[in-house]
């Protein structure tokens, strides 16, 4: 143990990782299985995928990038007194590693953060306790503090507000120029979860409502006329998923002639990755263009100084608290 460290704080930043070369999809999505190799359709379909947004996912560089300016912001807020580094879910280094690395290491305490707004048992639980058995592994008692929920962070609220409204005035314009007097509906959408989990009384659901209303508050927008509450990229598994899926949303919506375009804000996802890049920017838009609605996304927030700064200051609340 280093003396060095005891009065410094480790920051394990958790993510849900992402093969990095075409090479590394089948052993990645086996962990993502538990082990169970996939079999060679459900491969071809994943590779396909990844085909699909130029061969590989720039999450693993986009993951670095926000290491990097979180590392930057506390180092502004705070300087000499964190250190960040990154452990992934289903690619290395792991979450165990980590946050092992971190205690061996002599850091006096650690704090998690997962790169995902919005508290499930599910996701970020499960994060957070990965972290903590990391530390048991290695023997020592170095506290770990979670951050569990950052769902209506101001800043984050604001950086998806203000692109939303950029967008959806262009796409309203483009309407009124068009002759077209149909409007727009934004949907705002997460990962979606079995339904096991939220009927047992995950807050998950009411997570991704929050940031909604904060979002729609800032642009005075009514649920309903305005905008509603989507999922996306749900499993292919026999048991039901959260509801209802973008996808027929947007079926929905082209019968609706009130409605002539749909923004996804895709609030869950906080960078660049396959569940946007193919299932929004793909997927999604050709179903839009199939029913005659006009389509666009949200940014995601990948490495925005604001919203980096903003976390960097909740990690330092939760080390100090």
């Amino acid at each position: 143990m280093s003396a060095d460290n005891a009065d410094r704080i480790g920051v394990v930043l958790m993510a849900y990782g992402t093969p990095r070369s075409p090479e590394e999809i089948e052993p990645y999505y086996t962990d993502i299985r538990r082990g169970r190799p996939p079999t060679p359709e459900a491969l071809a379909d994943l590779v396909e995928r990844y085909d699909a947004i130029g061969g590989i996912s720039p999450l693993a560089v986009l993951t670095e990038n926000q290491r990097d300016a979180l590392q930057a912001a506390l180092d502004t807020q705070a300087p000499d007194r964190y250190h960040v580094t990154l452990g992934l879910k289903h690619a290395d280094p792991k979450v165990e590693v980590g946050a092992g690395e971190l205690a061996q290491a002599g850091y006096g305490s650690i704090v998690g953060l997962v790169l995902a707004p919005h508290y499930s048992s599910y996701s970020i639980g499960q994060y957070l306790q990965r972290a903590r058995d990391g530390v048991e592994q290695t023997g020592a008692d170095t506290p770990v503090a979670g951050i569990d929920s950052w769902a209506t962070e101001p800043a984050f609220v604001r950086f998806l507000a203000d692109d939303l409204r950029s967008r959806h005035d262009a796409m309203t314009a483009a309407l009124a120029d068009a002759g077209d007097e149909r409007h727009v509906r934004v949907v705002f959408t997460a990962h979606s979860l079995p339904m096991r989990i939220i009927e047992a009384g995950d807050p998950y659901p009411d997570e991704l409502r929050s940031t909604a209303e904060a979002v729609a508050a800032e642009l005075r927008m009514s649920e309903g006329d305005d905008w509603m509450i989507g999922w996306q990229s749900a499993g292919r598994t026999p048991e039901p998923w959260i509801g209802p899926d973008i996808l027929d949303v947007i079926d929905e919506l082209g019968t609706d002639p009130e409605v002539g375009g749909v923004i996804v804000s895709a609030c869950g996802f906080v960078a660049d990755h396959l569940e946007v890049l193919y299932d929004l920017d793909i997927e999604a838009r050709h179903r839009a263009d199939d029913v005659g609605l006009l389509f666009d996304r949200t940014a995601c927030v990948n490495d925005d100084a604001a919203v980096m700064a903003a976390l960097a200051t909740r990690v330092i609340e939760a080390a100090d608290g």
